[in-house]
């Protein structure tokens, strides 16, 4: 319980619609009829950003027929892509309160109110009954969570048998020592970043079948190095993840794109099946 409330510390920010909302105006967008692309610029709080998003979505099949579950939702950018994209029912989950209050705002902005929901709560012990979603997603999640033997297990009990579950974490694919703050963790103490096989494993454990796996480092150094020089011609946008990681957003982010650079991290998607 002590990690959970150190890692909500860690991510809540009071005020995060408004800075979101002064942005987009200050980028020339209406805020009273947003599209959720607008909102991309801070809204996928990830490696890879919406491309990575849109690839699980591709990955895992989801349609309009679909339930999906997002452990983990932050401010609600993947929820709502599902939704508008993929025309699916979401229902999120985070810790932060902050997260949670601003993913219901913005999707009210962009319309999407009747599709996706939000609710705060643990991952570890979800407000759900067993069997509830056909689909689930974990994005960016793992890594602040230690005992992932318990997550799998229960995100396993809230899916109907053969759902799919699509994870995207950063894992650890070769030793070294990584460098904080990250954007998951200012320190050591609440960063619980595993291999892939590790999590093949306890992915078995909790009787998924791991259909498929991608490494992601290509996209995600291609699109951060892509950032970097636009930024470089045209300045800083106003809509950023400046506005959820505040002052030390270029530190953190430094230091997570020279790990990855490094090859002592990688942002890896796998899909695996309930059994």
């Amino acid at each position: 319980m002590e990690t959970e409330q150190q890692v909500a510390r860690h991510y809540g920010r009071s005020g995060i619609e408004q800075a979101i909302l002064e942005a987009l105006r200050a980028s020339g967008k209406d805020v009273d009829h947003l599209a959720p692309g607008d909102l991309s610029g801070a809204d996928e709080f990830h490696l890879g950003w919406q491309a990575a998003t849109a690839e699980l979505a591709r990955d895992l099949g989801l349609g309009p027929e679909l339930h999906v579950l997002d452990v983990g939702s932050g401010i609600g950018g993947p929820a709502r892509h599902f939704a508008a994209a993929q025309g699916c029912r979401v229902t999120g989950i985070d810790l932060t309160a902050e997260f949670v209050e601003a993913a219901r705002a913005l999707t009210r902005r962009c319309g999407l109110a009747g599709l996706v929901s939000f609710c705060q709560g643990s991952a570890l012990a979800m407000p759900f009954p067993d069997a509830e979603f056909d689909a689930a997603t974990l994005i960016h999640v793992g890594m602040n969570i230690a005992d992932k033997a318990a997550l799998f297990a229960e995100v396993h009990r809230v899916l109907r048998p053969g759902a799919r579950f699509g994870v995207y974490d950063v894992m650890r694919v070769a030793d070294g020592d990584l460098p904080y703050p990250m954007p998951w963790a200012a320190t050591p103490e609440t960063s619980f970043v595993e291999t892939p096989e590790t999590y093949r494993r306890l992915l078995r454990e909790a009787s998924f079948t791991v259909e498929a796996e991608h490494d992601r480092s290509d996209l995600a150094l291609r699109l951060g190095r892509e950032m970097r020089e636009r930024a470089a011609v045209e300045g800083a946008p106003p809509l950023g993840l400046h506005l959820l990681m505040g002052p030390a957003t270029r530190e953190r982010i430094g230091n997570v794109m020279a790990t990855l650079e490094r090859g002592l991290i990688a942002p890896v998607a796998m899909v695996a099946r309930a059994g």
